[in-house]
């Protein structure tokens, strides 16, 4: 039976009496409107512990001013229906008054240099919310591991290295994203898009894909890899923000001639909605 945790003593209280019959902890931290990508990691989440926790916490501090806060999709009684019929023994689902009580946090964790490249151009400060608010559930639950998706891989690489800077006992687990048909990533974002403009989005990992046929055939010029993608994503229409090919494990961008594993990230506009993907290219793909 899934059980509601609205209070941090109240989570704190059942991660430590779970710790001391000696089970170990999962944590799915996400911000609702879940869909069949969110139920993959709590079902990852079951995989790698006895106990599972998803929290739902639309975090005011990883949005910009001008984002979508207000109007970000708020589905709890859905929510919890949908965890109630999987692996999650908890909801972890607090105001912003009780993680937040002094209405901002005055101390924020900033992992510096991956914070600021990629999606952290056009969204300054997003990723210090997001280390900010991970940072504070992992005091709160104390998680032997918790989950993330590979979807959004800036965030994922960011969170691994928090971790290991802060000496935290916290194993960060990637999940591979979860697709509609259409190739599309899941995203609670999607709702926002037109009809019109949700025939347009599976563009994005079209040319992904056909990055990954040139790879295959061998192509190892960056910029041609980029072209690639770029060209598959303004041909429908769609504005693009970036196409990034990068060292999947530092985000830098890779040397002019690929070699080992490249990551091809990008984040593109569909009117007012912002949408990111990516696809891991690795030799072993030859």
């Amino acid at each position: 039976m899934l059980e509601v945790l609205e209070t941090i003593e109240a989570m704190r209280a059942a991660a430590r009496e779970w710790q001391r019959q000696g089970h170990r902890i999962a944590l799915v931290p996400t911000m609702g409107s879940l869909h069949q990508g969110h139920l993959a990691l709590v079902d990852q989440a079951h995989r790698e512990a006895d106990r599972v926790v998803v929290s739902i916490f639309v975090n005011p501090l990883q949005f910009g001013p001008n984002e979508d806060l207000v109007r970000y999709p708020r589905t709890f009684d859905q929510d919890r229906a949908r965890l109630e019929e999987g692996a999650a023994c908890a909801l972890f689902y607090p105001s912003a008054q009780e993680m937040y009580p002094e209405g901002r946090s005055q101390t924020i964790v900033v992992v510096d240099h991956l914070s600021r490249i990629l999606c952290g151009v056009a969204r300054p400060g997003h990723f210090a919310g997001v280390t900010t608010v991970v940072a504070k559930l992992f005091n709160i639950i104390e998680p032997d591991v918790a989950v993330f998706g590979e979807k959004d891989w800036q965030q994922l690489t960011i969170v691994k290295h928090m971790v290991r800077d802060l000496n935290s006992p916290v194993r960060v687990v990637g999940v591979p994203t979860v697709r509609e048909t259409s190739g599309l990533a899941l995203s609670s974002r999607n709702k926002y898009l037109s009809l019109e403009q949700h025939e347009a989005a599976p563009a994005l990992y079209r040319g992904l894909l056909r990055a990954q046929e040139h790879w295959r055939a061998g192509e190892r010029d960056r910029e041609v890899m980029r072209q690639v993608v770029t060209d598959s994503i303004t041909a429908v229409g769609i504005s693009c923000e970036y196409v990034a090919v990068v060292d999947p494990d530092t985000l830098s961008e890779s040397p002019r001639t690929l070699s080992g594993p490249t990551l091809i990230a990008l984040a593109a506009h569909l009117g007012k909605t912002r949408l990111i993907d990516n696809i891991l290219l690795e030799e072993t793909q030859d």
